[in-house]
């Protein structure tokens, strides 16, 4: 048997050939906003309602998604590649929110952004220890649908739309 290995960055490079759905996962813990891009959402379940994300474990939102166990996922729209490369970086969270749209800014719990192709209310059910990344589930206790109808895929390492 020929055993392979395979480095992080062959992965990197074979994974970009394959287009993913670009998200925004957001908490709000007593005030403390963290929002970050991904493109690891996937559905898991229909009964109950499932889906799941991998958030790397230095990133700022994963301390405050496992204290607070709530958080929204916002389903970004061709157009919104701005946001997908805003919250891509790594900046200070104090920030992080400065002239973002956001849906309602008064209401309580983690936001959203507008013009989204629709938006998830999820409340975390389990994690799971994935290499460098957390995968949490999170069952979903509310969506709706937005505005937009064209998603922003990521492939190629580039932001496209469908």
């Amino acid at each position: 048997m020929i055993a392979l290995v395979v480095a992080g960055e062959e992965l990197r490079a074979l994974m970009a050939r394959f287009p993913a759905g670009v998200a925004v996962v957001a908490v709000d813990l007593d005030g403390r906003r963290a929002g970050l891009t991904v493109a690891s959402l996937v559905s898991l379940s229909l009964e109950p309602p499932l889906v799941g994300v991998a958030i790397r474990r230095d990133a700022a939102l994963h301390e405050l998604l496992r204290e607070t166990r709530l958080f929204a996922v916002s389903l970004l729209a061709a157009g919104q590649e701005h946001l997908a490369q805003h919250f891509a970086r790594g900046v200070p969270p104090i920030a992080l929110w400065e002239g973002i749209p956001v849906r309602d800014p008064q209401a309580p719990g983690p936001p959203e952004l507008e013009g989204a192709v629709g938006w998830l209310r999820c409340r975390t059910t389990a994690e799971h220890e994935t290499g460098d990344h957390t995968f949490f589930v999170g069952e979903v206790e509310h969506l709706e649908t937005g505005p937009a109808q064209s998603p922003l895929v990521f492939h190629g390492q580039s932001y496209l739309a469908l």
